[in-house]
């Protein structure tokens, strides 16, 4: 299982990467941050399966980063450290879905033990459904099967000519978040059917979309404040979506985002254009799941997807080296928003966000180690590193030597 590491103390970050036997385990440490403003981006990008984060940290701290990935990401286990033994504390890691609470300082054999038990509810959960069969009987009981035939009416003509606001009207009653400003449609098909469509509920009740299920899988409203919010929840649980998906077994994902429309009236046209672009989709023999949204179904034609993608590239060809560097930064440079960014930005260069960034430090840093006597120290730095222990890992992970040891290597070799 791929575990995450939030805190802003690096001895701390370093005493659990280096002292935790993680070559001896099933877990694999795949990135860490120093709070959770920079963590929330690499967790959407990494897909960890369990987030460990301290609960003081400047900027976005541990108890609002628990908050957005209850919200967002429900299915990551998540085990808090503190080093304040307060009850105030412990009661909001509970309210919000904390698996387990840590007390510091902790070692390896406790940490080892909270990793397993985490470790086993998730699997129970995804194995036998229970959390979704959970959530589906508590949604019941508020009148489910209601909210999804009034969420379907407003898929067809007759909403769209008549009473879409009234159907908003009626749901808005009913505890959801509607009317709004702007809205979007997401239409996702996916096998087995059943199946997915018991994970797909289990993710909406988030509250971010309102699920509607079809033939082929599900379609979901998606609300928002602003045409940048509804476009940032769209691709968000559109990413999320499929990832769950897969975890659960699903497979043949094929998820269309219709256009953002600011009238009621219009849900009906934005629900045409994600089914659209899933049936388009269908045909595509990708094994993966793939995501296409409206914005991006013109693009091909003109190439300006791979031109945002190799903007983006240049951008962070020039900037790598700056440690604070951030997927929001690079979003923000090519005008796009940071969910759309990083969907786009994995399916058309084949690689995540973060295993870019990642490819680009590694691959100065060798070029220093073979051509100049740098210590390993003053590299980490010079590709972007501020932790010269973190470098060392993660050279270590990706390239299965030490940067010592590709040095005496590889140094003073013709490329």
């Amino acid at each position: 299982m791929k575990v995450f590491l939030v805190d802003d103390e690096i001895v701390v970050r370093e005493g659990i990467r280096e002292s935790f036997p993680w070559e001896d385990t099933p877990y694999v440490l795949v990135g860490e941050a120093p709070d959770g403003e920079m963590a929330l981006p690499m967790i959407r990008d990494t897909n960890p399966d369990i987030v460990i984060t301290d609960i003081k940290m400047p900027f976005m701290d541990g108890i609002e980063l628990c908050r957005i990935m209850q919200t967002q990401m429900p299915w990551i286990g998540v085990i808090v450290l503190s080093g304040y033994d307060e009850f105030e504390y412990a009661r909001q890691c509970i309210q919000l879905g904390v698996r387990e609470y840590m007390l510091k300082p902790i070692n390896a054999d406790a940490l080892k033990e909270a990793l397993d038990k985490v470790s086993a509810q998730l699997k129970a959960e995804r194995n036998t459904f229970e959390h979704a069969a959970s959530l589906r009987a508590r949604m019941e009981s508020g009148g489910k099967l209601v909210k999804e035939k009034l969420i379907g009416s407003l898929f067809s003509n007759e909403a769209a000519e008549e009473d879409a606001s009234n159907v908003l009207t009626q749901l808005s009653s009913m505890g959801c978040s509607v009317p709004a400003p702007y809205y979007t449609v997401i239409d996702a098909a996916f096998a087995p059917v059943s199946e997915g469509q018991a994970a797909a509920d289990a993710l909406s009740e988030s509250g971010i979309a309102l699920p509607s299920p079809g033939r082929v899988g599900t379609r979901f409203l998606i609300p928002g404040e602003t045409a940048e919010d509804v476009e940032e929840k769209a691709y968000a649980f559109a990413t999320t979506l499929a990832r769950e998906l897969e975890r659960t077994g699903s497979s043949e994902i094929r998820i269309g985002i219709g256009e953002i429309v600011d009238k009621p009236e219009e849900i009906y046209q934005s629900f045409k254009t994600a089914r659209h672009i899933r049936h388009l989709l269908v045909e595509r023999t990708d094994r993966e799941a793939i995501i296409l949204g409206s914005r991006e179904m013109g693009e091909p034609a003109d190439e300006k997807t791979p031109a945002v993608i190799s903007e983006a590239k240049l951008y962070m060809s020039l900037h790598y080296t700056n440690p604070n560097l951030m997927l929001q930064d690079v979003a923000k440079a090519v005008s796009m928003s940071s969910s759309r960014f990083s969907t786009v930005f994995s399916q058309q260069n084949g690689q995540t966000f973060t295993e870019y960034l990642m490819y680009l430090r590694l691959n100065k840093a060798k070029e220093l180690l073979r051509t100049t006597g740098e210590r390993s120290s003053q590299i980490a730095r010079e590709v972007g590193y501020n932790d010269a222990h973190y470098f060392s890992y993660m050279f270590k992970k990706n390239t299965g030597m030490t940067p010592s040891d590709y040095r005496a290597q590889y140094q003073n070799q013709p490329e």
